[in-house]
């Protein structure tokens, strides 16, 4: 994978964010804010970090990409339209009957690792792809996107404490620490407390960064494969702003789960392309 300068990775997730508003827009449903948060990681995934062939989905020594908050699956297609493993057209045609880009992640869409949706079991199912690795040697790596409400979820402590105990050095977990989910704040439905002292506690490394920005973001990625054999799992605590980018959206939880209306779209549109 070549690896983009921080200006190059930035245009990619602008206009990765206005792929999103695009295609929850033309469906009338989707996950905006979400997939609006996550956009950073996201991109220095596929752009930067991990080692895919777009020409060859099922490559065997490929790196996996597991988004275990599914619902925010527009993010990760208007990723994986861009790299080309599917034609560009079809990113306008999220949640229709047929189409491969289904409201939550499925094996009809090329480059997708694994289904997921039911939170928790995609962290629980990324460890286990990065036990599999170990054991049959290879030099893949395993990444994994989880959201803060997800981690109320019992499964991810259980998940979280089998990697320590295999030593999953291949594994990269980014927590998007967006504050808010679909009934409120985090605080509110569910205290998590401190995330980082968390996974520390679990013996995971942590990297606690401004998960919107892609400076930090990269050198994250890079300090990371400086410790990349350390016997511990990585961890990234990134905070974040739900529906970043879009002014209407950032910090509503309203926006967890909805679809812009022309208005509202055409004004997505050109706070992404200016810059809010």
């Amino acid at each position: 994978m070549k690896k983009r300068s921080v200006e190059e990775l930035k245009e990619i997730a602008k206009d990765l964010r206005k792929k999103v508003v695009t295609m929850i827009y033309e469906a009338q449903s989707g996950h905006p804010g979400g997939s609006l948060s996550a956009a950073e990681f996201v991109t220095a995934c596929y752009f930067y970090e991990m080692k895919v062939d777009p020409k060859n989905p099922k490559w065997e020594d490929r790196d996996r990409f597991v988004l275990s908050k599914g619902h925010v699956c527009p993010i990760q297609y208007a990723a994986l339209g861009t790299l080309g493993f599917f034609p560009e057209e079809t990113l306008h045609t999220l949640r229709q009957e047929g189409s491969p880009l289904q409201g939550h992640p499925n094996h009809h869409c090329p480059g997708i690792d694994i289904p997921t949706g039911s939170l928790g079991q995609g962290f629980a199912c990324g460890v286990g792809m990065a036990i599999g690795m170990k054991l049959d040697k290879k030099p893949c790596r395993v990444f994994v996107a989880v959201g803060d409400g997800e981690c109320q979820e019992g499964e991810i402590w259980e998940a979280a404490a089998t990697a320590n105990k295999y030593q999953l050095d291949n594994l990269t977990l980014f927590v998007d620490v967006n504050n808010l989910q679909i009934d409120g704040t985090t605080d509110e439905v569910m205290p998590n407390r401190d995330l980082g002292e968390k996974f520390r506690a679990f013996g995971w490394e942590v990297y606690e960064i401004n998960g919107n920005d892609m400076g930090e973001m990269v050198r994250a990625f890079d300090e990371i494969r400086m410790h990349l054999y350390s016997r511990k799992p990585k961890c990234i605590i990134g905070h974040t702003t739900k529906g970043k980018g879009v002014s209407y959206m950032e910090n509503v939880a309203a926006w967890h789960g909805i679809a812009p209306n022309k208005e509202e779209y055409e004004q997505a549109m050109k706070e992404l392309e200016e810059g809010i």
